[in-house]
């Protein structure tokens, strides 16, 4: 995180800081812009493009992790058990690709992001990511013409590229720590666009006493389950809490709450010691030497970019989205709308 990302975090917490009463106006800026563009869109005065397949939109609205990606792997899952051939686009945050860019287990994650590579580590389905993600679908599908729908990860406010359907993923636990505008608050888009997606998936349990914002008529509850590890230098060889009993432990995490996952370790009753990086953070073999320990947990999004250097005492723990409801109904439904 840089000093200045820093400044203004600290900023979003104590709203009465001098800075964040700076930081306001500018937020208002911010929305006037992020409104006068989606008009622009839905004016035709900025031109949209319509891929020839169906278009799932997942995305949030809010910067930082909501559980996403877990939501596109589902998504796949779900499809394919439906017949379909889903393929999945990106900007592929944190990559250095612009031109669209095929994806596989083994690509470089500086290269092309790190969440597309752990979609493909988990899913067998053409993954392609760059800038523009209406040209990133158009060369995907004419590298492999059998795919039938395509599943954005993220690109919510990418209006550049028209959708089917839109998924909004928020983080239902911290949602209501700051519901301002950029560079105010976390908010891309206002609370409101939630009322315009067709589902909203609540990462997490919500406070009975809270009334959410989110309270929509499409809402479906998820909970990220997992309890099996995979060791990372030998992946066929798997593991259990119970397995790591009286061995010292470390666990880190580079994601956008690292806390949900270190919380997620504490249920399978594991005592370790954390340590939290930056969401997207470039890990190197320095950065991993030195946490001295019998066993080293990790998230599957931090160990696509530790796979170059992994050791026989390093473990990542796969996650699974539960979603409860009928949304596969919903999404069959949009894309049946797509074909009249």
């Amino acid at each position: 995180m840089t000093f200045t990302q820093e400044i203004i975090q600290q900023a979003w917490r104590k709203r009465n800081a001098l800075f964040y009463w700076v930081l306001v106006p500018l937020s208002w800026l911010f929305a006037l812009l992020t409104l006068l563009r989606r008009w622009a869109y839905r004016l035709g005065v900025l031109k949209s493009h319509q891929l020839p397949v169906p278009v799932i939109i997942v995305g949030n609205i809010h910067i930082g992790g909501s559980g996403k990606t877990p939501v596109v792997v589902w998504l796949v899952e779900q499809l394919k058990q439906q017949g379909y051939h889903p393929a999945v686009i990106s900007r592929g945050y944190g990559g250095s690709a612009k031109l669209p860019t095929a994806v596989n287990a083994n690509s470089n994650p500086k290269i092309v992001g790190d969440e597309p590579v752990l979609i493909a580590n988990r899913c067998d389905c053409p993954i392609w990511v760059g800038a523009d993600r209406a040209r990133v679908g158009l060369e995907l599908l004419k590298a492999h013409p059998d795919c039938n729908v395509i599943i954005s990860d993220d690109g919510l406010q990418h209006y550049r590229l028209q959708r089917d359907m839109e998924i909004a993923v928020i983080d239902a636990e911290n949602y209501l720590n700051n519901a301002n505008l950029l560079p105010a608050g976390s908010l891309r888009e206002s609370i409101s666009r939630l009322q315009t997606v067709d589902a909203v998936i609540k990462n997490g349990q919500v406070s009975a006493e809270v009334h959410h914002p989110a309270s929509v008529t499409n809402a479906y509850l998820m909970q990220l389950t997992g309890s099996e590890f995979y060791n990372l230098a030998k992946p066929t060889l798997k593991a259990t809490a119970v397995d790591f009993k009286r061995k010292s432990i470390k666990a880190l995490a580079g994601i956008g709450h690292p806390a949900r996952f270190f919380e997620h370790l504490r249920q399978l009753g594991l005592n370790f010691s954390s340590s939290s990086f930056d969401d997207h953070h470039p890990f190197t073999a320095l950065d991993l030497a030195k946490m001295e320990c019998d066993v080293l947990l990790m998230t599957e999004k931090d160990a696509v970019k530790c796979k170059s250097f992994a050791k026989p005492h390093h473990w990542v723990l796969p996650i699974e989205a539960k979603i409860e409801g009928d949304l596969m109904q919903l999404v069959l439904q949009k894309m049946q709308n797509r074909k009249h």
